[in-house]
Formats: C-alpha cells, structure tokens, sequence
C-alpha cells in the first residue's frame, strides 16, 4: 500500500509553553511510526491553506484575530493553549495538509494518506481556539469537500469530543461525525445524544465511554455500530481525527487502547470506503512511544497486515458495555443495527 505522509518542519515550531504535553517532540514519534510503519511511503511539505477553505469553518474575524496574535508574538489563548509567532504558518499549513492529500488521492498517486500535523483541530471552534486546538484542519477539509458535492465521514478516536467538530457540522446532513471519547472528561460534551432531535441530528454519534474502557469494547462497538452506521451513511470520503491519547500509557487519558486496537480500527474501515479516499489527522497524544507504537499499528492494519494480540490486554467494564447498549438503542431509531 502506497501511503502519502504529509508534514512540515515549522510544525516543530508551534510552542505551547514549557511543560506543556503538546509539545513538538509528539510530530517525530509520529513521523517515526510513520515510517516503519510496512508500507510505500511518499512524503510530501504541507502547504499554506487558502484562507477562502477556512472561512469555511471559522469566522473571518477569528482568523483575523489569530493571525494578529501571533504577528505581535504570540499569547495565551486560553488556559491550556498558545501561540507564539511560528504558529501561524504552523496552524495554515496543518489546515493546508488535507487539500493538498485530497489531490494526491484523487491522482491517485497513493492510496491513503496520514497528515503528521500540529498544532492539532478538533477542539478549535468558529471563532476560538481551544485545547490545545486553533484551526480545524479535518473540519476545513470536510466543508471543502461539501462543497464539491461529497458527502463525508469523520471518525474521531481521540480519548477526547471533538466539539469543534460537532459544533461545525451537526446541522449538516452530508457530515457524518462520530466520536469515541472518555467521558466525563474534558471538554464536558459528548454525552449521548438525541439523534432525532433536530436536522442533521442523525448524523451526529456520540459514544462516551468510562474511564478504564478498552479495546474490547472498542472492538464490538465497531462491529454493532460504528461500521454499520458508516456503511448506511455511504460516505465519499472517509476522514480520521487520529488521537492517540486513548492508549493505555497515555499520560493525560484514563482509556486502554493498545496498539492492536489501533491496528483493528483501520483494517475494519479498508472495506467500508472506495479507493484512496481516507485520510489520517493527527489529533492527541502525549506518550511519545505510544504515539510511535500507534500510529505504524494504524499503517499497518489500514495495509492488511495483521497485529497480533498483546500478551496482556485489558477488560472493560460493565458500565461501558452498558453505555455502548445505550447508544446503540438511541442509533437504531436512525440506523439498522440488526
């Protein structure tokens, strides 16, 4: 399998401040899960964004905003994320990865891509950076990909919701979000939803799982639910918020992903979608090992190759099971779950 690795070396300059957990070594564990992953690899610079594609999801004004704050040296945006001047070239290129393997795809040059990016997305919101998050680089290409008239998947398996993302797409029918997310956790949302609740609502799947949840939960929630809701959906393009926090040596996540699971996630999505039309964003993640570990499993599972089952594996609990139960009960008013 032909993989296109898009990235860029002022990623590495983005600075969120001292001690933080994103932090620019998480772009070479990446990198080097990359490439050992067993595949043929291709890697491409990300280029800068056309501001039009980001005006898509965020408000001028914001952008306005950003571009100013890091003009002027940079600051704190909230609590747990900055930016310093480097940033913004770092966050228009991490935007600018998905056009560019959405080309490449279309060429048919490779046939997955994974985008090595930050700072990552999914927590930036319209108008507001957020969690470590200041533009939404998969939301950016999702509302591109609207536009031409596709209709889009986006898994997210980040250990955190995406609620930029929700909050971007959830009146938008031809979006398909679902996330997979400890919760109560942060952000706050991501709890079950109503998925008849107004327009665009049906394609909105939240399943928020306890902390301790593991791959085997994981596992049956993409076999009962998640891959027949996708299938249903019937989605053009498939695009993967990748996190890595979930894992079990993550130190910032209480979820007990291993790197076989990660392994089981993208070779269950190979058959689900046509040929070079998914791609890989990198989200979360702080261990750098598990990070490296992680993502090579995800190349190699999206290749076929099969991963053996680690020697020590975790269970989940009762509670988690019974919270997939209740969100598959919810989902079967929208979706075929026999």
């Amino acid at each position: 399998m032909r993989v296109l690795a898009v990235s860029h070396p002022v990623f590495g300059q983005h600075d969120a401040g001292w001690g933080h957990p994103e932090r620019p070594a998480r772009l070479d564990a990446a990198l080097q899960g990359v490439r050992t992953a067993p595949v043929e690899l291709a890697e491409e610079l990300a280029p800068e964004i056309d501001r039009r594609l980001l005006e898509l999801v965020h408000t001028p004004r914001y952008i306005d905003y950003l571009q100013q704050v890091c003009a002027s040296g940079g600051a704190r945006l909230d609590p747990d994320t900055a930016a310093v001047p480097a940033s913004w070239e770092a966050a228009i290129r991490a935007a600018g990865a998905g056009p560019l393997a959405v080309r490449r795809l279309e060429e048919g040059a490779t046939d997955l891509a994974f985008l090595a990016v930050r700072p990552p997305g999914h927590h930036a919101r319209p108008s507001t950076a957020m969690g470590f998050c200041l533009f939404n680089s998969a939301a950016v290409t999702a509302a591109m990909l609207v536009e031409q008239g596709y209709k889009v998947a986006i898994l997210d398996w980040d250990v955190h919701h995406g609620n930029g993302t929700e909050e971007m797409f959830e009146h938008e029918e031809r979006v398909l979000y679902i996330s997979t997310h400890q919760y109560p956790f942060y952000p706050g949302t991501g709890g079950i939803v109503d998925m008849t609740a107004h327009q665009g609502a049906a394609t909105i799947l939240d399943l928020p799982l306890p902390a301790g949840t593991a791959g085997d939960l994981f596992r049956r929630a993409f076999e009962e639910l998640i891959l027949p809701v996708i299938s249903q959906f019937g989605p053009d393009w498939l695009l993967v918020s990748a996190g890595y926090d979930a894992h079990a040596a993550d130190p910032l996540a209480s979820l007990r992903l291993l790197p076989s699971d990660y392994a089981f996630m993208a070779s269950a999505l190979v058959e689900l979608m046509p040929p070079r039309r998914t791609i890989y964003y990198l989200e979360g993640g702080y261990d750098l090992d598990a990070i490296a570990a992680s993502v090579s499993a995800t190349l190699a599972g999206a290749a076929g190759t099969v991963l053996p089952d680690e020697q020590q594996r975790f269970r989940s609990s009762e509670l988690a099971f019974a919270t997939l139960d209740a969100v598959k009960e919810g989902a079967a008013r929208v979706w075929d779950l026999r």
